[in-house]
């Protein structure tokens, strides 16, 4: 039976915001259960703010965010840069999912452009392939289940690899029903507007959220505005043919027919 569960798992306060939301809510208005987390706790995204306060303030942001867009909030695991592929944390982000029992995990791609990003998506497919294996302990003890879970990468920051390549989304999925609401949530991350203009020239949050999603809208040929994605090899996580995000969202999902297929 499935479960009609989703969870957002980013590496920081703000990235599921950025990346994932959308389609975040659109398998809430289908009727999905959704969660959010964030592995990072955004204790170095601030010039301003030393860790501790800026965890303080960045907790609290995420989880007004969290408010926003209608799911339920799992609290941080670490500080920011500390994200990495070790039994510990592990442990602990395979507790979250058991906990939660997901059928659709949205997360950050396997290349990306900082290593938080990469080691979240690491740890997230470790976790969730051990889902069902009560020989694997989590941290809190968690009780194991078998059911399908299928893990969806978002695309990388400005949809490139480290090594400036193109990379290209097999889905799409329409947000433009949604967008003014995820804008709504990235706006509750007020601490990071000032870090992100001054570390990356990001004089607006929104405005870049909807350039992309309109850049990935245009690629789909169908969406104004867009969330791109590809789906994990089933291996381990489900049949071969299980897809949830199509089944969900139907007419808001497109496949990109020039996708490279083997």
């Amino acid at each position: 039976m499935p479960n009609n569960i989703a969870i957002a798992i980013g590496a920081h306060p703000d990235d599921i915001e950025f990346y994932m939301a959308g389609t975040l809510l659109q398998l809430k208005a289908a009727g999905w259960e959704i969660h959010y987390f964030n592995i990072a706790n955004g204790s170095c995204g601030s010039q301003v703010y030393n860790a501790r306060q800026a965890r303080t303030i960045r907790r609290a942001e995420a989880r007004r965010a969290a408010k926003v867009l209608g799911a339920h909030w799992h609290a941080s695991l670490c500080d920011d840069l500390e994200i990495f592929y070790e039994l510990k944390l592990l442990r602990r982000v395979a507790a979250v999912i058991r906990e939660v029992r997901p059928n659709i995990i949205l997360t950050h791609p396997p290349v990306d452009y900082m290593e938080d990003h990469t080691n979240t998506c690491r740890l997230v497919v470790t976790a969730a392939f051990a889902h069902a294996m009560p020989n694997f302990r989590s941290v809190p003890p968690r009780p194991t289940a078998d059911y399908d879970t299928t893990i969806y990468h978002c695309v990388p920051h400005s949809m490139r690899d480290p090594l400036r390549r193109w990379v290209p989304s097999e889905i799409f999925v329409n947000t433009t029903a949604v967008l003014d609401q995820q804008c709504a949530a990235l706006a509750e991350h007020k601490s990071q507007q000032a870090w992100l203009d001054a570390t990356q020239g990001l004089a607006s949050m929104a405005d870049k959220v909807r350039e992309v999603a309109r850049a990935v809208g245009k690629q789909s040929k169908k969406f104004r505005f867009a969330e791109g994605w590809q789906r994990h090899l089933h291996y381990g996580f489900s049949a071969e043919e299980v897809d949830p995000l199509r089944e969900a969202l139907a007419k808001d999902y497109l496949l990109n027919p020039s996708y490279p297929q083997a």
